[in-house]
């Protein structure tokens, strides 16, 4: 009799092992992912979609696991996706850059990982798991009217060279490949080129022709190109 009980009490404590094992043996599972912010809008009704360019916000993705429960940043692990890229790019990292191509509302920026192993490499269920935010973009619409309104100069680059264009009030190098200001209406603007040796520039066109400094009359949004050779 004493030794039947030995070998029940060998096998409950033989079971309680195995199921401690099995239980730290189990992965840490990712259940879902949450996007920081989870929506975030750029511009204004009043600005030209072209002056949104560059404009950025760096998102957080959260992961919430269990085995145990904890919440970890993952921003550098998932896959980072827009669903349009010609209004909002988001970087490997996170980073939405609005293109300042397009304009529109809800652009949809997802983060996803497939959960293949958890931190000690023991293999998990293979789920893809996704959370996602929007970005908006704001259309120009010019809703100020009137006399407060206030023409857009826009300053494009052309040519393999390099140099700047500036005014009084207004300054641009050609490596932002694109400047935007505003004035108000019926200001006169007197906008220089000047080339960065060895480059050459190559004139004007668009709101200004020629080789000479370009003098504009600001009474509606008006764009000018300088060509750096």
């Amino acid at each position: 009799m004493s030794r039947k009980w030995l070998s029940i009490a060998a096998l409950i404590i033989a079971a309680s092992f195995l199921l401690s094992v099995s239980s730290c043996g189990d992965p840490q599972e990712l259940v879902g992912i949450t996007v920081q912010p989870g929506s975030v809008t750029f511009g204004a009704s009043n600005i030209p979609v072209s002056a949104d360019a560059g404009l950025i916000t760096q998102l957080t993705a959260l992961g919430t696991y269990i085995h145990p429960p904890v919440t970890k940043d993952i921003t550098k692990q998932v896959t980072w996706t827009s669903s349009d890229n010609q209004e909002v790019t988001v970087s490997p990292t996170g980073l939405i850059t609005v293109t300042g191509v397009v304009c529109g509302p809800n652009t949809l920026i997802s983060a996803t990982l497939t959960t293949n192993a958890d931190g000690s490499g023991v293999s998990s269920s293979g789920a893809v798991v996704t959370g996602s935010m929007t970005a908006s973009v704001v259309c120009f619409t010019n809703t100020g009217g009137g006399a407060g309104a206030a023409p857009i100069l826009t300053v494009n680059f052309l040519g393999g060279g390099t140099g700047t264009v500036t005014s009084p009030t207004f300054s641009c190098a050609s490596t932002a490949i694109s400047c935007v200001d505003s004035f108000p209406a019926g200001t006169t603007v007197t906008l220089t080129a000047t080339p960065v040796a060895p480059s050459t520039f190559g004139g004007w066109s668009g709101g200004c022709t020629g080789t000479s400094t370009c003098v504009l009359l600001l009474q509606t949004d008006t764009t000018v190109t300088a060509t750096f050779n």
